[in-house]
């Protein structure tokens, strides 16, 4: 039975892990599908990408827009443009920000400031702080939080872990990604 993609990306150069080949990508409920020859596949959509190099969207892990506070710098607007233009499909906000985004409430306002604005998929990361230690383990696993954001060596507001036992605090915390800025 022929397979039915939504899209299908027609002689494209892709790096695989045999190296770079001409392959054909299908894609089904914005999702890629099958990779490999598809000439017997249909599609709703196709597009000849004959000597067009393939790339996957990327995801930047570590980007500061500087909204709330800073937006004279970067607004989640504007830097999340800018990365659609450079082929960035989601990011990962840092949270020294003015205030910094140390809370519930500052995840949630930041997801609130980026409905309607954000040209990509994002997420932002919650600062370790003295003062919101024993919350990490919940506020980590809020939707749209990319994780926990340690900075050892400065920062800004109270986002400094500055002793070794808060940092075994901080990092007992939690379960889902850390970032360290050391």
């Amino acid at each position: 039975m022929a397979q039915i993609f939504d899209l299908i990306l027609r002689n494209g150069s892709a790096i695989t892990s045999s190296g770079t080949v001409t392959i054909d990508i299908g894609i089904a409920h914005g999702r890629i599908a099958a990779i490999g020859s598809l000439g017997g596949a249909s599609a709703a959509e196709s597009f000849d990408a004959t000597g067009l190099a393939v790339l996957p969207g990327l995801i930047d892990t570590q980007v500061h827009f500087r909204e709330p506070g800073l937006e004279h710098k970067e607004d989640l607007a504007s830097g999340t443009a800018a990365a659609a233009q450079g082929g960035v499909v989601a990011i990962f906000e840092m949270p020294n920000t003015k205030p910094s985004t140390t809370t519930a409430d500052a995840i949630n306002d930041k997801l609130a400031r980026a409905k309607g604005r954000a040209w990509v998929d994002h997420a932002f990361f919650i600062g370790a702080a003295a003062d919101n230690v024993e919350h990490l383990a919940e506020w980590e696993r809020l939707p749209g939080c990319a994780g926990v954001k340690i900075f050892m060596g400065s920062s800004t507001g109270s986002l400094l872990v500055a002793d070794d036992e808060t940092l075994a605090t901080v990092l007992a915390q939690g379960s889902r990604r850390v970032a360290v800025h050391c």
